[in-house]
């Protein structure tokens, strides 16, 4: 079965950190280029950071730049996203996204983030 799967939301003070993963199965996850994505309530999806193929290159929002980082390892099929600093406007669902070159893509379902004292 072919699924991204994320975990490691979940509540947090601000200021303080989460890792979030996000595992592939079912495709070859290092044809993929991944990227995290969120949508806070009333709000647009919007992207947050994207890691290409072999990780060599990757893209931040500039709400998540020198806060969040991407990573990937192909061995694990696995992405990561940490976050650090967290602040309330953080507080979102997180999805997880593969894109290949030709155009197929796919999403995970989601774990919610939620920053908060």
């Amino acid at each position: 079965e072919v699924q991204l799967v994320e975990s490691g939301g979940g509540l947090v003070q601000p200021g303080r950190s989460l890792r979030l993963s996000c595992a592939a199965s079912g495709f070859t996850f290092s044809l993929y280029a991944m990227s995290w994505y969120r949508q806070a309530p009333g709000k647009e999806r919007e992207l947050v950071a994207r890691i290409s193929v072999v990780g060599g290159s990757t893209t931040y929002a500039d709400s998540a730049k020198d806060r969040f980082t991407i990573s990937r390892d192909n061995a694990k099929s696995t992405t990561y996203l940490q976050m650090n600093s967290l602040k309330p406007e953080d507080t979102a669902v997180y999805y997880c996204h593969a894109s290949a070159p030709w155009g197929n893509d796919l999403w995970g379902q989601g774990t919610q983030v939620t920053v908060s004292s």
